[in-house]
């Protein structure tokens, strides 16, 4: 990829988790909302043509299986790196496992948790560019399973704040409304 090419950083929150008593935090798992909405993203990132060469992913027990879910709906699953430092990370944090490891992606999808991911796309949109609905939409909140890209021009080592455009801002709740949810038997 060339330097100047166009960069797409795509930020998964994970779906819905449970809350058993037994389980600590970070080994929460996905309640039976985030096992339906989990998938609903991945149908998203296909059907926007928006296929992650790289995952990066928290290793909380439901960020890895919003991200298995997400990525059976996908043609062909990326490469994927499972990281500590997501987990629970502050948006500074996640730059900083950006710049590392993104290398040579043309679009690197990070799983991770709230409030680090909404922080995130706070901090790297640039207020005048970009969709500044979906940036107010980011901005008021940022649901389990929502799905926010991020465009940019900056080779990763240097992305900074302000440099990226949000594009693209959506919730499960949108993907219902836009008939990409597919029911099941339960409902």
């Amino acid at each position: 990829m060339a330097a100047d090419s166009a960069r797409r950083l795509v930020l998964l929150r994970h779906a819905k988790s449970a809350w058993p008593p037994e389980a600590v935090d970070h080994d929460r798992p996905l309640a039976p909302r985030g096992r339906r909405a989990a998938p609903l993203a991945g149908r998203w990132l296909r059907e926007a043509g928006c296929l992650p060469d790289l995952v990066l992913c928290s290793t909380a027990r439901r960020a890895r299986q919003t991200w298995e879910l997400a990525a059976a709906q996908l043609p062909g699953p990326p490469p994927a790196r499972f990281d500590d430092r997501i987990y629970a990370a502050p948006a500074t944090g996640l730059l900083t496992v950006v710049r590392d490891a993104a290398g040579q992606a043309g679009t690197l999808l990070v799983v991770g948790h709230h409030p680090g991911l909404q922080d995130l796309v706070l901090t790297l949109a640039d207020p005048g560019s970009g969709d500044g609905s979906a940036l107010d939409r980011a901005r008021a909140k940022f649901p389990t399973a929502a799905v926010a890209v991020l465009e940019l021009s900056t080779p990763w080592p240097a992305l900074q704040p302000g440099q990226a455009r949000l594009t693209s801002f959506v919730t499960p709740r949108d993907l219902h409304a836009a008939g990409l949810a597919e029911p099941s038997s339960s409902e």
